[in-house]
């Protein structure tokens, strides 16, 4: 496939980031080392197979994830439903994420989020919480202001102040796990929105604004790496589903160290089944946070 051809796909939804080829400039802009791409979206039919293939292109597991490490794995946990809506995060591919930390030699992974629905039954009802523990994680609680800590914010406009999980500030790597899907009010849920479980507050966001808002949720800490399940698309009555949901069955994954790059590619697959694109991604782009033009991006798309 030509250059050209791909880059005027990208409007296109899936077809923008077709599978079989590498595009973008030949200098990554994130990856650090010319030799791994800034972006993986791998299609296929297995979420633990197609992670592999992704971490496989982006130099192993290995380069985030350190022996002796402290590693926190934040899925969307955020609702009582089965995981068959897909309004969580799919509990067979974070399973597989935390046994690969774990068998390189990470000392402690942990899995929480702040939901939206009763925190326990949240956490039982997607599937999430056993999968977890039974793949060696410890599932925290997020349903109290005490698991939070207040920080200050580095070059906020919007946001002066957060309170974020201890979890989250304490980890050494944080692999940031979202499904994409619809939003009702953020227009999608990807990497960046998924932090929003990371904090108790989110009340402020909603008031000044979530496209102003969110990004600034990564001027603290960044997540460091971030892989998006978009195997199943939910495209309407998101954050939830409802019985009359719409989805799109995309069969893919899309990994990459920066959560506005995620978001770019996740928003390109949305437009192509007529979901609009947040302006939070722009935003984000345009404070220096990520990466926002895919078409400046080394982005490898494979096959599992």
């Amino acid at each position: 496939m030509e250059r050209r051809t791909f880059l005027k796909g990208i409007a296109g939804g899936v077809a923008a980031l077709g599978i079989g080829g590498t595009v973008g400039r030949s200098m990554p802009a994130l990856a650090q080392e010319a030799q791994f791409p800034d972006l993986v979206a791998v299609r296929g039919e297995s979420l633990p197979a197609m992670f592999d293939r992704a971490l496989e292109a982006l130099g192993g597991l290995g380069r985030y994830v350190k022996s002796g490490q402290t590693v926190l794995v934040k899925p969307n946990m955020g609702w009582a439903v089965a995981p068959e809506l897909a309004a969580n995060t799919n509990p067979e591919l974070i399973a597989h994420i935390i046994k690969n930390c774990i068998n390189l030699g990470a000392k402690k992974v942990y899995v929480f989020d702040n939901t939206c629905d009763n925190w326990a039954s949240a956490y039982k009802d997607s599937g999430l919480e056993a999968a977890s523990m039974e793949a060696g994680a410890t599932v925290a609680p997020a349903n109290g202001s005490g698991y939070f800590q207040e920080v200050e914010i580095p070059g906020s406009q919007y946001l002066s102040t957060t309170e974020l999980h201890e979890l989250y500030l304490e980890a050494d790597c944080v692999l940031n796990v979202p499904v994409l899907k619809n939003h009702g009010g953020a227009k999608i849920t990807a990497a960046m929105k998924n932090l929003m479980g990371a904090i108790w507050s989110r009340g402020p966001l909603h008031r000044k604004g979530l496209d102003e808002t969110i990004p600034e949720l990564l001027l603290y800490k960044k997540p460091t790496l971030n892989v998006v399940d978009a195997y199943r698309v939910m495209l309407s009555g998101g954050p939830r589903g409802r019985g009359d949901s719409k989805y799109l069955l995309s069969k893919m994954l899309v990994a990459s160290p920066d959560a506005v790059a995620c978001d770019s590619a996740c928003a390109a697959i949305m437009a192509g089944s007529g979901v609009s694109t947040p302006d939070y991604i722009a935003n984000a782009a345009a404070r220096g946070i990520g990466v926002a033009d895919l078409s400046t991006l080394n982005i490898q798309r494979l096959t599992a």
